[in-house]
């Protein structure tokens, strides 16, 4: 069955490891376009750490920013919203900031970005990587009723503890590394693969015909929901062993390759 939609992660499957979109992935996006396929961007992401890569490499696409909680057409109109309410967003920051860890914690609006301390170096990091200036602020300074996620951004070890102590306290929470030192803690039902299903029902299309690419934990769920989801090269072993189907590494063209395999480019 031919696919209609190509779903891709940004960090560690659409970039390289230098934050690069590799010259043949730039053409499978244009070859893809050119035959009214759909490419969706699919993140963890804020818009404003989406944004400078679509003006970079001159495409424009629908985004599903915040791994689930926010779904923007190529226009930039908001077609989905689920965030935490601001009493319960304040109640997730208080237990991390009691938990006893060393963590750094982010708050996003929409598209606002807020922060304790912009000085942390693991804060000056990430503007860095997604090229977006956060603000200095707290889950009362957000513009918008709800809380689109809450980033945890500390060592691998103190991730894992967060992980575990969070979805222990807040079990109705969607709580997903997105990467070892990246914790993403969203609304309940948040999720890449249900946003990709919103989508499918706003533009009439079975999930089934369609396609996905992704490199960590918080890409399975959207691999396992699409027709095709294929793994990128570089991820974990661990999640190697649960997803069967894989492609070449972000580094070596892994989209190209994928989107080969089956017949769309």
């Amino acid at each position: 069955m031919e696919k209609q939609v190509v779903f891709s992660d940004i960090d560690g499957t659409l970039l390289n490891r230098q934050g690069k979109i590799t010259p043949k992935t730039q053409e499978a996006i244009r070859i893809l376009q050119s035959k009214g396929i759909p490419f969706v961007l699919v993140s963890a992401r804020s818009p404003s750490g989406i944004y400078p890569i679509l003006h970079e490499y001159g495409f424009s696409c629908p985004i599903i920013s915040y791994s689930g909680g926010l779904i923007l057409d190529e226009s930039r109109q908001v077609l989905f919203h689920k965030g935490l309410p601001k009493p319960f967003a304040r109640k997730i920051i208080s237990v991390i900031e009691s938990s006893g860890l060393d963590l750094a914690w982010c708050v996003y609006s929409l598209d606002q970005w807020l922060v304790k301390d912009r000085r942390d170096p693991r804060i000056a990091q990430e503007e860095a990587i997604v090229r977006a200036t956060a603000q200095e602020g707290s889950v009362d300074s957000a513009q918008h009723d709800q809380i689109s996620k809450i980033l945890c951004i500390g060592s691998p070890k103190s991730i894992l503890a967060a992980e575990a102590q969070l979805k222990r306290a807040f079990p109705r929470c969607s709580i997903v590394r997105s990467a070892d030192f990246l914790l993403e803690v969203m609304e309940q039902g948040v999720t890449k693969a249900a946003a990709a299903k919103t989508l499918c029902s706003l533009w009439n299309i079975p999930v089934a015909q369609t396609l996905a690419f992704g490199d960590h934990y918080n890409d399975e769920d959207l691999l396992q929901a699409v027709g095709a989801g294929f793994l990128m090269g570089n991820a974990p072993a661990e999640l190697k062993k649960r997803l069967p189907r894989h492609t070449k590494d972000n580094d070596h063209d892994g989209i190209y390759w994928g989107l080969f395999t089956q017949g769309l480019i």
